[in-house]
């Protein structure tokens, strides 16, 4: 294969879809928009319970993350994790002859998911968009897709990434950092000082070296970057996690289409001082492969580009994942190609390259980008650092959460710091939580004037710091199986989801072998440091 290889034409997020001549019409007891690792729990939870399902998946692939390439789970602490979620890690361990892997192949991964469903007998409905909501007073009763599919359900999930479903139902959210002051936090908000993935020494900021009039680099913002602990708009960066091999038949890196070498000018000012770190967060896999992630000052997080994702229509949203695959393709050809890389770290690169036999329709590259976070639910609770520090508690556990308060880097600006002009990272936050904490079901489930039917187990509401602790893949698994588990006995029971009985769900959870306790730590929360090869 010649080395300048496009992007795979496959390679999309969003795709307009005809209409059907004949709609079909779907009624179930549970409807669950969103195939990520939440929706599939949720989805298996309702069967083994007795009720009917539907799952809807946005594209045609199930699991979101935990199958598009974030395959060094991202864990906290193994023993928080039960239920469902840990059925899914013991049956990965069985293909890979172990008795549990947290670590594996994507397309296993997928694979693995599909055989659950298929034993659970989920119905699957695969490129369904959401179009509208109905509604009846406070309840949904129908959601219609873009095809012209409608889902008429007694209770709905939402299981995205993104919040859509809650959004088009009129339940209150937020996008972006909250202040400080908004919830008595002091990780939130505009953030400076952590050294983690950061330039190491000053880099000058303007195109040409010394004369702000000259204009900044790319990637560079010129918008004021506000005070510390002060909220703002801005959304933690997105990236696609590779999987990278060796294997003598890899891929090599595609030449994006409108590849502009001047936007890495400021990588390449910093590999001339000294410091070469792009790739170090690599962590193998099984068969020679790798979960690779962003690592450092200037990596395959594209810091500033997603803004208007959360909010942004499927359009938009096509626009921004282009964007990114152009930039993270982009970031590797440079390292393999450009003269102001020196060779030996061009050899470098050029040892790594795609695996043949992952994401195959999409030539080797990665279907999923890395929605750290988008809209956040805003409801009767909000989980926030207090509950990561032990410093409050709640009564209604489903699950608990274990990994630290954690954000990438919301925005990279030029300042000067003791009289030099530098590129400067803002936004990255690594604190450890003093130990695995309970995630309340009051935060699962909307303000009931708003939505009485509806449950939110990634979009949850939570504080933007608290959200960089909660939002791991296995959580996702533990939070979907929880709120189905909610959903069935609300059906039950004849009465909305904030009524459920939290008594007869916690027993109820406890018997599926979900984790809702842990003993409180005697000590105060570590100080910051890195918390987790994944991220």
């Amino acid at each position: 294969m010649p080395p300048d290889v496009v992007t795979s034409p496959n390679l999309r997020y969003y795709y307009p879809l005809p209409a059907s001549e004949q709609p079909r019409v779907i009624e179930t007891d549970l409807c669950v928009y969103g195939g990520t690792s939440a929706g599939v729990a949720a989805a298996m939870q309702a069967r083994q319970m007795g009720k009917t399902v539907a799952l809807l998946a946005f594209d045609t692939h199930l699991g979101g993350l935990t199958s598009g390439g974030l395959g060094a789970t991202d864990i906290g602490n193994k023993a928080a994790i039960g239920g469902i979620a840990r059925a899914f890690y013991r049956q990965l361990g069985r293909h890979y002859g172990n008795d549990e892997n947290w670590t594996f192949e994507p397309s296993v991964a997928e694979k693995t998911l599909n055989e659950m469903m298929d034993e659970a007998g989920v119905a699957v409905y695969r490129e369904q968009r959401l179009q509208r909501v109905h509604k009846s007073g406070s309840c949904i009763t129908e959601i219609v897709m873009e095809n012209g599919a409608v889902f008429r359900a007694k209770i709905f999930m939402d299981a995205t990434y993104e919040g859509d479903l809650l959004a088009r139902a009129g339940v209150s959210y937020t996008v972006g950092r909250e202040a400080n002051s908004r919830y008595d936090e002091t990780l939130n908000g505009v953030h400076f000082g952590h050294p983690n993935h950061n330039f190491k020494v000053p880099i000058d900021p303007f195109v040409v070296p010394g004369d702000p009039e000259s204009g900044l680099l790319p990637t560079i913002s010129a918008h004021p970057p506000g005070d510390q602990g002060e909220g703002d708009h801005r959304v933690q960066a997105y990236n696609f996690r590779l999987c990278l091999t060796k294997a003598e038949d890899r891929l090599p890196f595609p030449k994006p289409i409108d590849y502009n070498a001047e936007e890495y000018t400021l990588l390449a000012r910093y590999i001339s001082a000294g410091v070469w770190d792009v790739l170090r967060l690599t962590v193998w896999m099984p068969n020679g492969k790798t979960d690779t992630n962003n690592y450092g000052g200037f990596s395959s997080d594209h810091i500033g580009a997603n803004y208007d994702w959360p909010d942004g229509d499927y359009g938009t949203r096509e626009r921004i994942f282009q964007d990114h695959v152009r930039y993270q393709q982009g970031l590797m050809w440079f390292l393999c190609h450009d003269e102001r890389v020196p060779q030996p770290i061009r050899e470098e690169v050029r040892a790594w390259g795609l695996p043949r036999d992952e994401f195959v329709e999409t030539g080797g590259w990665p279907h999923q980008l890395y929605i750290r976070e988008a809209r956040r639910m805003v409801s009767d609770y909000v989980m926030t650092e207090r509950n990561c520090r032990w410093q409050e508690t709640v009564p209604d556990s489903v699950g608990l959460a274990a990994y630290g308060m954690d954000s990438h880097n919301c925005q990279r600006i030029a300042r000067q710091e003791n009289g030099i002009w530098t590129a400067r990272n803002e936004g990255n936050v690594e604190v450890k939580v003093a130990g695995p904490y309970p995630i309340a079901y009051r935060s699962l489930v909307p303000r009931e004037s708003e939505c009485a039917n509806l449950l939110v187990p990634v979009c949850l509401s939570s504080s933007h710091i608290a959200y960089g602790s909660i939002r791991m893949e296995p959580v996702f698994f533990v939070l979907g199986q929880s709120a189905a588990t909610a959903a069935v006995l609300a059906i039950d029971a004849g009465v909305p989801v904030q009524q459920v009985d939290i008594e007869n769900l916690q027993a109820q959870l406890r018997a599926d072998q979900q984790i809702l306790e842990w003993t409180p730590p005697d000590t105060a929360p570590l100080p910051p440091e890195p918390i987790s090869p994944g991220r």
